[in-house]
């Protein structure tokens, strides 16, 4: 059976991702490299541009219908789209789903593995969480958070991810040359390091007092976050660090 994770719905992703955790239990955080429960919550809600607290809930209900150590939500019936998707995706394998909850978050294993460097390899399956972390859930935090914040009030919000200019959102007011560059990271700790790309170190340079590093801390928990105003001349200190990398290919004549 093959799904296409654009014809599921968010809502969809949301419900199934309730029913993973439900089903395989704490072998499914081990699976999808979460430490914790409150972590998967944390890392999955805001990365499906939902709060973590609905991931919770989706698990509690299905919890009646899996032999978990839960009793969830035993004394009501359960709804009729959870139910029918219970029943599309309840013998799916336990690979095939593990999958299909990683594909929500635009994870494709085969092509990761292809571009990832040795020691990110060698983590496992911790690399998916830590991709979540350090990207699409730190991202979508700040999203939700962006316009209740002082720094960035009457700002509108554009997302710059995908067009390599060394930072993931741009903030336009009714100039739009007079604008924010935000670079957002996240840990799974209060504390941990972070690194800037070169692109992203060149864009803090030039850009200085219109450059803010938005870091998330602590999903593994309660996340939370602190800003940084030009942070390479502010309280955040980067090392320089060069890495080679080997790239192997194999080719041949046809």
């Amino acid at each position: 059976m093959i799904f296409n994770p654009e014809r599921i719905t968010n809502r969809e992703k949301l419900i199934l991702a309730g029913m993973y955790l439900s089903k395989f239990d704490s072998t499914g955080l081990e699976w999808l490299g979460f430490q914790s429960f409150a972590e998967a919550y944390n890392v999955i809600g805001y990365a499906l541009g939902s709060q973590p607290a609905s991931i919770k809930n989706y698990r509690d209900e299905f919890d009646p219908l899996f032999p978990n150590h839960r009793k969830g939500w035993h004394k009501r019936p359960i709804r009729d789209n959870r139910l029918k998707v219970f029943e599309e995706y309840k013998s799916l394998a336990p690979e095939l789903f593990t999958g299909l909850i990683k594909s929500f978050m635009g994870y494709d294993e085969n092509i990761s593995s292809e571009v990832q460097e040795t020691e990110e390899r060698d983590e496992g399956p911790s690399g998916f969480a830590k991709r979540l972390i350090t990207g699409l859930a730190a991202e979508q935090y700040f999203e939700s958070v962006q316009p209740k914040l002082p720094e960035f009030h009457g700002y509108a919000l554009e997302n710059t991810t995908r067009l390599g200019c060394g930072y993931d959102f741009r903030l336009t007011t009714s100039n739009e040359n007079d604008f924010l560059a935000i670079e957002v990271k996240g840990l799974r700790e209060q504390t941990g390091s972070i690194s800037l790309t070169p692109r992203e170190h060149e864009a803090a340079a030039g850009m200085r007092d219109r450059f803010y590093l938005f870091v998330v801390k602590n999903f593994q928990k309660s996340p939370n976050h602190e800003i940084f105003l030009n942070p390479l001349e502010g309280a955040v200190h980067f090392t320089r660090k060069e890495r080679t990398i080997v790239q192997v290919s194999w080719l041949a004549r046809v």
